[in-house]
């Protein structure tokens, strides 16, 4: 269970209404003065393609971007630094200084897969109200999604045998929380950033470094140090010197009982395979053996058939492991016009348009109980507000998250992560065989639109 027993509590935070950019501000201003800002709008979260090679995205971030709603408020000291560097006039400050979102959002579940063109999330409100969220929304939802992707090749391709985020160290203090909570949410067992673990309920993992090895006069020394403070169960860390010899060490110390052995630089698949049977040799066949050293999906596929036990991955993951982001957009796609009434609208600007009109979204499962396609919804606005997949061979794809302004509790803390981490497994297990490889391919599942009218 990658889950420890959560407190659920996050610290108390700042405001996060400056995590956005100018033009959303300035865009506001002007619609406040020509009377367009109370219109009705609907805006769209999705991408137009996956990263190249890739055949599915991860939906992660939801839950944060969630707790960061909460806290998108504009107090006294955002408002005066507005105001001191003439960022809107009087009259938008006002409206600041009364802003909170009141309008609804509805979206994949944390955890599901998606495709281009998905309509991952779905934000209704006013102009005013709506843009405000383009850059917070984005840049959670892009960030996470990224990492969550990137675990779940990597989940996928270590067959069962646990993973382990240890990236905190090559990441921004803040996105290494994110990154370690999207890791979890896409199948790892836990994380090494406390931080993470305190927030979310997240197990943590970790024992010792090189340096405490070398801190001692000799590995024998560092290693009765370590299973003096922690136990025979612990980790111990063989290749600062000799493998060979830092495993006889560690079982002079430890014992048959010893937890596990990690391997961190040389070939890991050749010393895998030495240690395994040098462990044995000496009783201590439950022993495992963790390896870290630089690992991304593809290594941890090479390493396959070695007896490896569980996989620690650090700079791969926090980074989306080649793709940093999932190019995901925020467009309107429908606004109210001068009669109060809702029209689709849509940028047609070359190899960026969008498609207009709200949009609900389904997949479609075949008999043998795997997807064969993504289903997306459009027509008249009504028609689509009030459509529900009723069809046996359909599941539909959005959930409510916020309702007029009232986020929904269950998707954010400890208690979303957990739901996450549900909704991922079931997702992931659902595509069709296949879907998994790691070699380049195309989307796993097609995109197709169907329409009420």
């Amino acid at each position: 269970m990658p889950l420890s027993s959560p407190t659920g509590h996050r610290p108390a935070s700042p405001s996060t209404a400056l995590l956005t950019d100018r033009y959303e501000l300035t865009m506001l201003q002007a619609a406040l003065a020509d009377g367009t800002a109370d219109r009705r709008c609907v805006f769209e979260v999705f991408t137009r393609r996956l990263p190249a090679g890739r055949r599915y995205g991860v939906l992660a971030g939801t839950g944060r971007f969630l707790e960061e709603l909460e806290d998108f408020r504009f107090g006294p000291a955002e408002l005066e630094w507005l105001s001191n560097e003439g960022v809107v006039d009087d009259r938008t400050l006002d409206f600041l200084a009364a802003f909170r979102f009141s309008g609804s959002i509805t979206g994949y579940a944390e955890g599901e897969v998606f495709f281009p063109l998905s309509p991952v999330v779905v934000v209704e409100g006013s102009f005013a109200e709506a843009v405000l969220l383009e850059t917070l929304l984005l840049s959670t939802l892009n960030y996470d999604s990224a990492v969550a992707s990137a675990a779940s090749r990597m989940t996928s391709a270590a067959i069962g045998r646990p993973c382990l985020e240890m990236g905190a160290r090559r990441a921004h203090e803040d996105a290494a929380v994110a990154a370690a909570r999207a890791a979890v949410v896409a199948g790892f067992a836990g994380t090494s950033n406390l931080e993470a673990g305190r927030r979310y309920g997240l197990s943590t993992i970790g024992t010792a470094a090189h340096a405490f090895t070398l801190l001692h006069d000799d590995e024998l020394s560092a290693f009765r140090a370590q299973v003096a403070a922690q136990g025979t169960g612990t980790t111990l860390l063989v290749d600062t010197y000799d493998v060979r010899r830092g495993v006889e060490n560690a079982l002079a110390v430890a014992g048959t009982e010893l937890g596990a052995v990690r391997l961190d630089s040389g070939d890991l698949t050749l010393l895998a395979s030495e240690v395994r049977a040098q462990l044995d040799a000496a009783g201590a066949r439950s022993t495992r053996i963790t390896v870290t050293s630089d690992l991304d999906e593809h290594a941890i596929a090479g390493l396959a058939a070695a007896p490896v036990d569980a996989y620690g991955v650090g700079t791969s993951l926090v980074t989306g492991s080649g793709a940093p982001t999932c190019g995901m957009v925020y467009k309107m796609v429908a606004r109210e016009d001068a009669h109060g009434v809702l029209q689709p609208v849509a940028k047609v600007s070359r190899a960026k348009a969008s498609v207009g009109g709200r949009k609900s979204a389904a997949r479609r499962i075949g008999t043998d109980g795997r997807a064969v396609e993504e289903v997306l919804v459009a027509g008249p606005d009504e028609a689509v507000r009030g459509w529900r997949a009723t069809e046996p061979d359909l599941r539909g794809l959005h959930v409510p998250l916020v309702v007029d302004g009232e986020v929904d509790p269950r998707w954010t803390g400890a208690e979303g992560v957990r739901t996450a981490v549900a909704r991922h497994r079931s997702s992931r297990d659902e595509l069709p065989r296949g879907a998994r490889r790691l070699s380049a391919d195309e989307a796993a599942l097609p995109t197709v639109t169907v329409r009420l009218d």
